[in-house]
């Protein structure tokens, strides 16, 4: 943080100032002109989570049809399935998934994330790509035990600590339509210990990026900073001592190391 307090004026509350107040040309000459002063190199720093605290996280269930066939479970056809998860699910790069007690299977799903640019409410298909500021590599984890008891009890089955990892840098928006001149042209691979599990390309969604935001945006607003993960193209089951990664071809790989959970102190006042 003090290295980007030095390229932002040293006003810089969260990371997520970043993102609103300055352009990606912005900030990559403000980044060059304080590599003189001291700034360190990408080479020197650990990415972490690109920040801590959205305002909500929107998860989306079932984007993929081969996913859904995966479950024995039919692809939504007219809507998405969505759900929301807490900032406490949040880890970065490198930090360990902790698999709960309370479960004996939890997945790894890698997905594309969206986040969002600026306020964004009621906005049509066609414009929605200009409400996100950028995408990002994202690891969703399930309880699918706990889900499968009960399709009422996904809000319990997403929102474990560690079950929500993105990182480890956003891609501006611009970028990927100049490099991949489409987002559906964008693929998304779930990988295990090195071994691709499933790899799909976004132009095979059910609901597109576009069509997400416009459907929730209707639902409630969105702020700069919320992250839509738009759906996995597979689900591993993950195990301690696995390293579980989201692999999209041109934007990045995140990485994280699978640990065993036990039961926390209960902290009471």
């Amino acid at each position: 943080m003090v290295a980007v307090d030095q390229v932002v004026d040293g006003n810089f509350p969260t990371a997520l100032e970043v993102l609103t107040r300055f352009t990606a040309a912005e900030l990559q000459e403000r980044l060059a002109d304080a590599a003189d002063s001291g700034f360190r190199a990408v080479d020197d720093v650990r990415f972490t989570a690109p920040y801590r605290h959205p305002r909500k996280v929107w998860g989306i269930g079932l984007n993929y049809v081969e996913h859904a066939a995966d479950l024995a479970e039919s692809s939504p056809r007219d809507e998405p399935a969505s759900f929301i998860k807490g900032d406490h699910t949040i880890v970065g790069p490198g930090e360990a998934i902790s698999l709960p007690w309370q479960s004996e299977r939890v997945t790894a799903e890698a997905e594309l994330g969206l986040v969002i640019g600026r306020y964004c409410r009621d906005v049509t298909i066609d414009e929605a790509l200009d409400y996100v500021w950028g995408v990002v590599p994202v690891l969703d984890q399930t309880a699918e035990d706990i889900l499968a008891r009960n399709p009422r009890f996904l809000t319990r089955a997403k929102n474990f600590p560690g079950f929500f990892s993105f990182g480890p840098h956003i891609m501006p928006m611009g970028d990927v339509l100049t490099t991949f001149g489409d987002i559906a042209s964008v693929a998304v691979a779930t990988v295990r210990n090195g071994d691709v599990h499933r790899k799909n390309n976004v132009a095979n969604m059910m609901f597109s990026p576009q069509h997400l935001i416009s459907f929730h945006s209707r639902v409630m607003p969105l702020f700069p900073g919320d992250v839509i993960s738009t759906g996995t193209p597979g689900a591993v089951q993950i195990h301690p001592g696995d390293v579980a990664e989201c692999q999209i071809d041109g934007i990045g790989t995140l990485r994280n190391p699978i640990i065993a959970g036990a039961p926390q102190p209960t902290c009471m006042s």
